[in-house]
């Protein structure tokens, strides 16, 4: 493996290598993809109706037969399932609840301890459910390495690292030279190896698999079925939809950064637009040049940061960096392509690993992420806890999700216990102020972040501000 000093990465290279890049989500382009199930037509009931075939909806829906077999399920997505955040992120599914251990400290830090040990039981459970249902997605337990490609992000991953020591986490901290060892890339100038907490997963077929098990148990679920009304009665909530109506005693809406049939919700998620790029398939001498052979996630340290992984078929992909906002919380397939994103995002590649010049990308993609204003999921209630959510988990849905059904079937099922008492499940991000004041604060951010990463990590007067306030702006 030859080590290189990295180059200024040619922009023109970078269009070349985009050139024939598929709109296209890489994990949701499977030849092993499920036909669609049927919408719904007609007028149906049950006794709990999910809205959402992502991974809050499925991980509901599953775990609610699993505790109570007889409990009809329907699920109504709008789409197909997965294809929107759960078949389109990079396949991280950590144990966090709280965006990390020093973000969860700056909320929680009478709860932190106990937060850290049920969001790894969690983890422990997808692992199982995977082993169980015999869901074929590549799970891989091999952690997540932070990498620090500025010297101020050495001295913060080594505070982390301190941190982490000192609650019984499994960390390794790697120097310039071993991390090299890890991956070959000039960039590097220490990394933190994160073991345990963190599972790489092809999400699709994650999601894919918790549909078959939801089915093997008896759970119907309605594709390319929008819901367009919820109407509360006195003996069911109905969910009015273009082919029918289902009628429920309970429904847990999981729709992400959609819009939402209650405002509580609507108020405290903006939806911002990620971007991920696929490589080809490397070759062994480029795999031999590059390293990386225990498959590790790896995420820079920045604040607006890169993430990126290995997969299966001996891929990379490579994602993050702009968060993109449009006004009025606009979502469309056409606003998925953004060409001057994935060329920024191409340049990074070949800055980060100059040794795979001249290699080609085929798909580039982008999708929502439903932002709250402290980053980690929230829940509620309506119309005397009949409706419940669960949403907010700006980018780390592929493991919080499962929890976030659990807390959620709680409070449907008005079961009182240590998930439903704690200060992270009975408190609510600030909400997000209306617009044209929202994509200010929104914009204002995102600069202030990009900021802090060229001047030494240095907040300015906005961040600290935020800080104080308690709000969770720090990446």
């Amino acid at each position: 493996m030859t080590l290189v000093t990295a180059p200024r990465a040619d922009p023109a290279a970078a269009r070349r290598a985009l050139a024939d890049a598929l709109p296209t989500p890489f994990w949701l382009d499977d030849p092993l993809a499920p036909e669609p199930g049927p919408p719904l037509d007609g007028l149906h009931a049950c006794d709990l109706a999910v809205v959402g075939g992502g991974f809050t909806g499925l991980w509901t829906a599953l775990l609610a037969k699993e505790r109570d077999p007889g409990r009809d399920v329907v699920v109504l997505e709008a789409g197909r399932i997965g294809g929107q955040a759960s078949g389109r992120n990079g396949g991280f599914c950590m144990a966090t609840l709280t965006h990390g251990l020093g973000h969860g400290l700056s909320h929680f830090p009478g709860e932190i301890d106990r937060l850290e040990s049920l969001g790894l039981a969690n983890l422990d459970d997808i692992e199982r459910a995977v082993e169980r249902y015999a869901i074929d997605c590549d799970w891989r337990r091999v952690g997540e390495i932070d990498a620090a490609v500025a010297s101020w992000q050495v001295d913060e991953l080594a505070e982390t690292r301190d941190q982490m020591i000192a609650r019984g986490r499994e960390v390794q901290w790697l120097d310039a030279r071993a991390m090299q060892a890890e991956i070959a890339s000039p960039t590097y100038l220490a990394g933190l190896w994160k073991k345990g907490r963190c599972a790489m997963v092809d999400p699709a077929r994650l999601a894919w698999g918790l549909a078959r098990a939801a089915r093997g148990l008896g759970v119907r679920i309605f594709e390319h079925t929008r819901v367009e009304a919820l109407e509360p009665t006195s003996a069911a909530l109905v969910l009015r939809t273009p082919g029918g109506a289902l009628g429920a005693g309970r429904v847990m809406l999981a729709t992400n950064a959609f819009p939402a049939l209650l405002g509580a919700m609507r108020r405290r998620v903006v939806p911002v637009y990620d971007h991920a790029l696929m490589t080809e398939p490397l070759g062994d001498a480029q795999w031999q040049e590059v390293g990386w052979r225990r498959y590790q996630g790896v995420a820079d340290a920045g604040n607006r940061f890169h993430y990126y992984r290995r997969t299966a078929d001996g891929r990379i992909l490579w994602g993050g960096y702009d968060a993109v906002y449009h006004f009025g919380g606009a979502i469309s397939p056409e606003l998925e392509r953004r060409p001057a994103t994935f060329q920024k995002l191409a340049v990074h590649f070949f800055e980060t690993f100059p040794q795979l010049d001249g290699l080609r990308f085929t798909h580039a993609w982008a999708g929502v992420i439903d932002t709250c204003t402290r980053l980690f999921e929230f829940w509620g209630t309506a119309y005397g806890g009949r409706v419940a959510y669960a949403l907010g988990y700006t980018g780390m849905g592929v493991g919080e999700a499962r929890f976030g059904a659990l807390v959620a079937l709680d409070l449907l099922d008005g079961r009182k216990g240590e998930r439903t008492g704690l200060r992270l499940t009975t408190t609510k991000p600030v909400p997000w102020p209306p617009e044209p004041l929202r994509a200010g604060i929104v914009g204002l951010t995102s600069w202030s972040l990009g900021s802090a990463d060229a001047h030494e990590g240095r907040r300015n007067a906005w961040l600290r501000t935020l800080d104080r306030l308690g709000l969770g702006f720090d990446s």
